[in-house]
C-alpha cells in the first residue's frame, strides 16, 4: 500500500515559513485576483486564497466580474491592478469563459505582477532557465515530492499533459539545471503512453480525466503525483483510479495532495514579488 504524500502537511508548513517572513514587513503585500463569472469551484478556490492571506496577515484585494465580461471588461480589471501601486500581486482565476483568449489576458498582466508566473516572459524565463516567477502548480509538485525527500535528479519521470498551467511549464521545470530529471512529456498523442508510464520512476498526471491512470499504466514502487481535480457526482475526483495506491510506493490524495501546497506555492511568489 502506497504511503501519502500529504499536501495538507506540506502547505502548513509552507504557510509557517512565510508567516514568520511577514512579520519582518513594514508594509505587507497584497495579493489581487480577478474572478471572471459564478463557477462554484472557482469561487471556492478564490475565497481560499483570501482565507490564507487573512490568516497570514497577508492583504488582499478582489475584482469580480460577472459571467458576460469580455475580452475588453477582463483587460480592464487587469489594468487596473497593474495600475494599482499597493497590489504587489494579482491572478486572473482561470478558467475563463471560452470566448476569451487566456493567451490575450495572461500577456496583459505585468510580468513583475504575475504571481501565477503564466505572462509569456516569465515563462519564457522557465524554457531560458533563468530566474523568475515559476508556476504555482509545477513549483507545488515539486515541493511537495522534496518536503518528503524524494529525490528528482536523473529520474525517469514521465508527465502526462502538455497543458501551459502545468504539464509543459512542469517538463521544463524538472529538466532544468536545478533538477535535473529525465523527463518524457506524453499527450493524446502518444504512442503506447502504457510503455513510457511503466518504465517511468515517478508518474505525473495533468489531464482532468477521472480514472485516467489505472494499475495496468505503472509498475511496482511507482510514486505517483495526481494533479487532475474534477467534481462528479461522487465528489472531487483525480485522474488515479483505484488500485494504483496498492502497487504505487508514494502517491497524493485527492483531494489533500498537490492543491493545497499550490495555494501556499501562491504565496510564497508574491513574497518573492514583494522583495524585488
Amino acid at each position: 500500500m502506497a504511503k501519502l504524500l500529504d499536501g495538507r502537511a506540506a502547505a502548513t508548513a509552507i504557510k509557517e515559513s512565510i508567516k514568520a517572513k511577514i512579520l519582518k514587513f513594514e508594509n505587507p503585500p497584497t495579493l489581487g485576483t480577478i474572478l471572471v463569472g459564478d463557477d462554484p469551484a472557482s469561487i471556492t478556490y478564490i475565497n481560499g486564497k483570501h482565507r490564507d492571506c487573512a490568516e497570514l496577515g497577508i492583504k488582499s484585494t478582489r475584482i469580480e466580474l460577472s459571467a458576460n465580461a469580455d475580452e475588453n471588461d477582463i483587460k480592464s480589471a487587469v489594468a487596473k491592478l497593474n495600475n494599482d501601486k499597493s497590489c504587489t500581486g494579482f491572478l486572473v482565476q482561470l478558467p475563463l469563459p471560452n470566448r476569451v483568449s487566456v493567451e490575450s489576458i495572461m500577456s496583459s498582466i505585468d510580468p513583475s505582477k504575475d504571481v501565477d508566473g503564466l505572462h509569456p516572459v516569465n515563462l519564457g524565463r522557465l524554457v531560458l532557465d533563468q530566474d523568475g516567477i515559476k508556476p504555482c502548480t509545477p513549483l507545488a509538485i515539486i515541493e511537495l515530492l522534496k518536503r518528503y525527500e524524494i529525490d528528482l535528479s536523473g529520474r525517469e519521470i514521465a508527465v502526462i499533459g502538455r497543458g501551459t498551467t502545468v504539464g509543459r511549464p512542469l517538463s521544463m521545470l524538472l529538466s532544468s539545471k536545478q533538477i535535473n530529471a529525465t523527463v518524457t512529456t506524453l499527450h493524446s498523442k502518444s504512442n503506447n503512453l502504457s510503455a513510457h508510464t511503466k518504465r517511468s520512476e515517478i508518474v505525473i498526471s495533468a489531464v482532468g480525466v477521472p480514472n485516467f491512470l489505472t494499475p495496468q499504466m505503472v509498475s511496482p514502487g511507482t510514486i505517483v503525483v495526481d494533479v487532475g481535480l474534477t467534481r462528479t457526482d461522487k465528489g472531487l475526483v483525480g485522474d488515479v483510479a483505484e488500485g494504483v495506491s496498492d502497487i504505487a510506493s508514494w502517491i497524493t490524495p485527492v483531494p489533500g495532495g498537490v492543491g493545497p501546497v499550490t495555494r501556499a506555492v501562491l504565496l510564497q511568489n508574491l513574497l518573492e514579488l514583494a522583495s524585488k
